[in-house]
């Protein structure tokens, strides 16, 4: 078998059909490559012998104890039995439980009086420390033996407790000592790995060779042998995505595109005589680097990411007007028809009548700005795209439904992306397509990255920060409020809401959930069939609450006497533009909304946000919804209601929120909670994630390096061809569908 064949080996062929077909569905592994690179989550190191006094929560103990007593129970009106066995150690006690076939041999094995070792997970049931199924070694003497000698006791302790033994991402339907037994089978193919550093790489860094690599990660005998092989691993995936992207950033510097360099006295200078403020520092940096790249006869790519509330749009809007000047047309693509007509909205009030080019009352240097989306009617959106194919509009601000193939431009110069995170790779590359030269391209984000997630999951792009508030952005206060524990404090935010509005002011208040027929159909049809098992905590059981539910209650309950509107991504578009326009104008007191608020809305004079089941969100989702207040002059208030306990990790997560308003530290925050690990990821990228070992929080040295490293490759050999084995890296660990998501990043 030839070195190459050995890893792409069918599973079923080596490990039979029921597994692998297992592994093909639930873990996505099909060839001896696949569970090769199926890395160990972590060890379970059986570890020092813990105290039954000291057991920790949800972790792997080993105990040396003696079994106090035994017995078998009965259940399920007698069809099922588990055998309940009680341990002493002379510090406290705990309790062990098997169930079904399992119950049999240690029934017959753990008898009171004897003393064994036992491994297992702690966990709490019916109020008691408990291990389910532990693994166990009997220590003392068998019936008819002699007494063990006590130096071999401590001779099976060290042995058993010392095993560092891998723990592999699982399912329920194949355990990890199942698939560690499969690894088993391929291990030997792991000689036949094909190395993609470059040797020179390989050996001034000092690294293990890759087989060897593999070896240690699956079967290491020392914590040495993991941290060498994690090391190598690291480098590999961090050098092979990192010389995928130089080879995009290399490719997209041989594209043609149009220079839209600066026009003077143009449309751009008369918007900027109409500004009432000057631009933050970041604003004008930013600026001139978006402006520098937009000059340039290749495509800008460019990612602009920027704290809630910090001027993305302006700066946006800017270099759209620059590229009108230059004779070309911008598009700005955004996520939701709520966010689309925002957008429009907002670009329309700040250029007043520069944005009526052409129309009664127009400026003369003005351009027409259209909007352009799904539910339009059909006179409009005839307009609009007679308007775009003339040259007419200079601007159009629309959905997915600018990537439909009937919308043509005169001259589309650059395309600017709102939320990149919620849009499709083929829906932004569709519509770069549309250009008669690749367009510049500009991907706005509010939700700060790492620098670390910026060089890998958008390290095609290059990146510009706004990392400063324009003057006059207000403080928000958040608090955590636990409805569970203390219901009088959620008296309290409601009389707060109260306040604000009386104040003058107005608020949000968001739910997860909307609570019509159509969700709960959907609801319905996805739990039928499933058997349900009870969660622990109370809150966990209910359904998240919903939009149509908490208005209808706070219209005649605490908040009795407001107006309250409700928002939710099912109603009709021209309801939705109408609720947003009448909270706008301060015609509603409260809006009750799911997260279709999250981003781009832009209401001054809403200065309080209570958000209901709070711990259902993610952290930067939290942060960016928490940016919709605190918009004006007036101090912005963010309460997040929980019934999580207190001492949950969803409570801590909104602690951290409650903490800091400072994104870039939520966003490690999160990603640390999350530990994302792979930011190539379902989410991203709609296929399995080829990062397993490289950390995107702890590994910032090694992504940095090894981009220097591929930079300098790629700028040396484009096409790779002195380097076969790393091209064959790029096709195992990038495969088609990832390589397109970065091609269209």
């Amino acid at each position: 078998m030839d070195r190459v064949s050995a890893f792409d080996e069918p599973l079923k062929k080596l490990l039979g059909g029921a597994t692998a077909k297992v592994m093909a569905e639930h873990l996505d592994l099909h060839t001896v490559g696949d569970l090769l690179h199926h890395y160990p989550r972590r060890y379970e190191e059986r570890g020092r012998l813990t105290a039954l006094t000291e057991l920790p929560l949800d972790e792997h103990v080993t105990v040396v104890a003696q079994v106090a007593d035994a017995r078998i129970m009965m259940f399920n009106n007698g069809r099922g039995k588990r055998l309940e066995v009680t341990l002493t150690d002379g510090s406290g006690r705990l309790q062990l439980v098997f169930f079904g076939h399992g119950v049999h041999k240690p029934h017959k094995e753990l008898l009171p009086g004897r003393r064994a070792m036992f491994a297992g997970k702690v966990s709490v049931f019916n109020r008691k420390m408990q291990l389910a199924h532990p693994t166990y070694q009997l220590l003392d003497a068998r019936d008819g033996d002699d007494a063990a000698d006590p130096a071999d006791v401590t001779e099976a302790v060290d042995a058993f407790a010392g095993q560092l033994l891998p723990i592999y991402p699982a399912c329920k339907q194949l355990d990890s000592w199942r698939i560690a037994k499969a690894v088993d089978t391929v291990l030997p193919s792991a000689q036949e790995a094909v190395d993609p550093l470059p040797p020179a790489l390989r050996d001034g860094r000092g690294f293990v060779p890759l087989p060897e690599a593999l070896l240690r990660i699956h079967r290491p005998h020392t914590k040495a042998d993991i941290a060498a092989a994690r090391d190598r691993l690291r480098w590999d995936e961090a050098f092979v995505l990192q010389v995928a992207l130089a080879r995009r950033r290399y490719a997209d510097t041989q594209l043609p595109a149009v220079a839209r360099r600066p026009v003077a006295d143009g449309l751009l200078d008369a918007f900027d005589a109409t500004l009432p403020f000057t631009l933050t520092e970041g604003q004008q940096k930013v600026t001139e680097e978006i402006f520098g790249a937009l000059a340039t006869e290749h495509p800008m790519h460019r990612l602009l990411q920027g704290e809630v509330g910090s001027g993305k749009t302006l700066v946006a809007l800017r270099a759209m007007l620059r590229v009108v000047d230059a004779g070309g047309q911008a598009a700005m693509l955004a996520p939701t028809e709520v966010l689309a007509q925002q957008h429009h909205r907002s670009v329309t009030e700040m250029m007043g009548e520069l944005a009526e080019g052409g129309m009664l009352g127009g400026s003369d240097r003005g351009t027409k700005v259209v909007l352009l989306t799904g539910s339009m009617g059909v006179p409009a959106r005839r307009q609009a795209l007679l308007d775009l194919v003339t040259g007419e509009a200079g601007i159009v601000i629309g959905t997915h439904a600018l990537i439909e193939d009937k919308v043509q431009f005169h001259d589309l110069g650059l395309v600017v992306v709102d939320e990149q995170h919620r849009f499709g790779v083929e829906q932004r590359d569709a519509l770069r397509s549309k250009g008669k030269q690749p367009p510049h391209l500009l991907v706005m984000t509010a939700t700060p990255i790492p620098r670390t997630v910026a060089m890998t999951v958008f390290g095609d792009l290059e990146t510009s920060v706004l990392d400063q508030l324009p003057a006059g952005r207000s403080p928000i206060a958040s608090h955590v409020v636990p409805a569970k524990d203390k219901p009088h404090f959620l008296s309290r935010a409601w009389e707060r809401v109260r306040e604000e509005v009386e104040n003058g002011h107005q608020a949000y208040v968001v739910c997860p959930r909307i609570g019509d027929d159509a969700e709960e159909a959907a609801e319905k049809k996805g739990k039928a069939g499933k058997k349900q098992t009870a969660p622990e905590d109370d809150a966990e059981k209910r359904p998240p609450l919903a939009v149509l539910d908490i208005a209808e209650q706070l219209a005649k309950g605490p908040l009795a006497g407001l107006r309250v509107e409700v928002l939710h991504g099912r109603m009709p578009p021209d309801d939705k533009d109408d609720v947003m326009r009448r909270f706008a104008a301060g015609q509603a007191d409260v809006l009750v909304a799911t997260t279709v608020i999250e981003v781009g809305v832009n209401v001054p004079n809403a200065t309080a946000m209570v958000i209901m089941d709070a711990d259902r969100f993610g952290v930067s989702q939290l942060h960016q919804l928490r940016g919709r207040v605190g918009r004006g002059s007036a101090p912005g208030l963010c309460l997040l209601v929980s019934e999580a306990h207190e001492a949950s990790p969803a409570r801590a997560r909104l602690s951290a929120v409650a903490a800091t308003l400072d994104g870039f530290e939520l966003s490690r925050i999160d990603l640390e909670q999350r530990r994302e690990g792979d930011v190539l990821g379902q989410a991203q990228s709609g296929v399995r994630s080829s990062l397993r070992v490289l950390s995107v929080i702890d590994d910032e040295e090694v992504i940095a390096a090894a981009r220097e490293e591929a930079v300098r490759v790629v700028a040396e050999d484009p096409g790779l061809e002195l380097l076969p084995e790393l091209r064959l890296a790029l096709d195992a660990l990038l495969d088609k569908d990832r390589e397109e998501y970065l091609d269209k990043g």
